[in-house]
């Protein structure tokens, strides 16, 4: 425990900004980030003859190994292949690097890292308020749909729409669950979710009934029939709304074009081009079955079958718009393989969590598996592993949402064992006490 009073306040000011900041300031979660890193990497030399500072990295296997495996396999992959290409180790280097800031944070007290739940819901606040004050001349539409000068309009939207739900999970942890902290949070909601809706970000949309079904499981509004009847009437009646406008409805128009257009010949739509893209990674992945083409030859790949007339030029491109279809393009097999592992490491202990009767334990574990899912969801239809912004937010969230409970646990286990121990005194002393008058009753007798 050493220095972690000391850490409280710069652990939660940190936490508060980096998801505060994420869609504002280009860098200014990676700040962060390796400002947690530097403070983590401290106090692991101040720690590191104390072995039970390090065991939560055993205790939490799958979490250490899912953010490790794909930056080991990239490693020793260009070490197979003979070459030197550091810069594709950048963006999944922020997972490799995240279990020490976790071993920091399982030491802070869990109250200290509530603070990621608001830093969600200033930064969905934020991107909402900006939309309306950036608003062009004309309004959104979807030839200037919202983004930011440093990423496109998916990951944009993508993220805007994550950090409105975080905030609404995120609201369980809050002790009093005032009126006034919850109208807070709703406008987080609204204002993120408005967010991801100029973006016009399909993709992203289809984890929203996901997280309609998350939220009614940790607020139990299926635990009786009339809260069921309530909720699914409120999400029909949300559905229809957004259906009903003029940005969803064009989206949706214009997904349907494609896929016809796909079907009387015409493939080079934004629906064909990404079918395309992930039938010509299949192609390199069968032809590279265990590692790959190599991670950053994916463009070279791709014009090779160009060249040879197996794929349209049009698809040439870094990425394959999947993290799925990237990963066994690039890394074939094992990258396949380090990528389930990744994904599981940030679900499978939240899952064990979620029927948790600590609401601090409880509103973690939900609000990680909204991250994780939301994560999996994403990365079907566009590469949520590329952006370093994205990268290292979710790293960050997952390593919070995860270490609340490490912490939270171990507060509850040191009051239980408190109590036992103040429970075995009261018990010795009153035993004591209910022994003292016959004993001087007897020595009384032996006078």
């Amino acid at each position: 425990m050493i220095f972690s009073r000391r850490l409280v306040w710069p652990v939660s000011i940190l936490l508060f900004l980096a998801p505060a900041v994420n869609l504002m300031w280009r860098g200014g979660t990676g700040y962060c980030y390796f400002l947690l890193l530097l403070l983590a990497l401290v106090a692991a030399i101040v720690n590191r003859r104390d072995r039970s500072y390090f065991a939560p990295l055993y205790a939490y296997r799958w979490y250490t190994l899912g953010m490790t495996a794909l930056l080991i396999a990239a490693v020793v992959q260009q070490a197979v292949d003979g070459y030197w290409m550091p810069h594709q180790f950048d963006s999944i280097s922020r997972f490799a690097l995240a279990p020490f800031i976790f071993l920091l944070l399982c030491r802070m007290p869990a109250r200290t890292l509530r603070a990621v739940g608001w830093g969600c819901a200033t930064g969905a606040l934020a991107v909402g308020c900006w939309a309306l004050i950036e608003r062009p001349t004309g309004g959104w539409t979807d030839a200037t749909r919202l983004d930011n000068y440093y990423t496109n309009a998916i990951p944009f939207g993508d993220t805007a729409l994550l950090l409105a739900f975080l905030s609404i999970f995120t609201f369980g942890w809050n002790p009093t669950r005032s009126k006034t902290i919850l109208v807070v949070k709703l406008l987080s909601l609204v204002a993120g979710g408005f967010a991801s809706y100029l973006s016009g970000t399909r993709g992203g949309w289809i984890a929203v009934p996901v997280f309609a079904v998350l939220l009614g499981a940790q607020y139990r509004w299926f635990a009786h029939w009339k809260r069921i009847g309530i909720a699914g009437l409120g999400i029909v009646l949300c559905a229809a709304v957004l259906l009903s406008t003029q940005r969803i409805h064009y989206r949706l128009v214009a997904a349907e074009g494609d896929v016809t257009q796909m079907h009387q010949g015409n493939e080079d739509t934004p629906v064909g081009l990404r079918i395309q893209l992930w039938q010509a990674s299949l192609k390199l992945f069968s032809r590279h079955p265990v590692y790959g083409v190599g991670k950053g030859h994916l463009v070279n790949a791709l014009g090779e079958l160009a060249a040879h007339h197996e794929a349209s030029e049009a698809i040439v491109n870094e990425r394959a718009h999947s993290d799925f279809f990237s990963t066994i393009a690039e890394m074939g097999t094992i990258g396949a393989l380090c990528l389930f592992t990744l994904y599981a490491g940030m679900t499978v202990y939240f899952w064990r969590e979620r029927h948790s009767g600590d609401p601090l334990v409880r509103t973690a574990a939900y609000s990680g598996l909204a991250l994780s899912v939301s994560t999996i969801l994403y990365g079907l239809t566009i590469d949520v592993l590329a952006p370093i912004m994205v990268t290292v937010l979710v790293a960050l969230l997952t390593t919070t949402f995860l270490a609340t409970i490490v912490a939270r646990k171990r507060e509850l286990a040191e009051a239980a064992a408190l109590a036992d121990s103040v429970t075995a005194r009261r018990q010795t002393t009153a035993a004591g006490a209910s022994h003292s008058p016959a004993k001087n009753q007897a020595q009384l007798r032996a006078q």
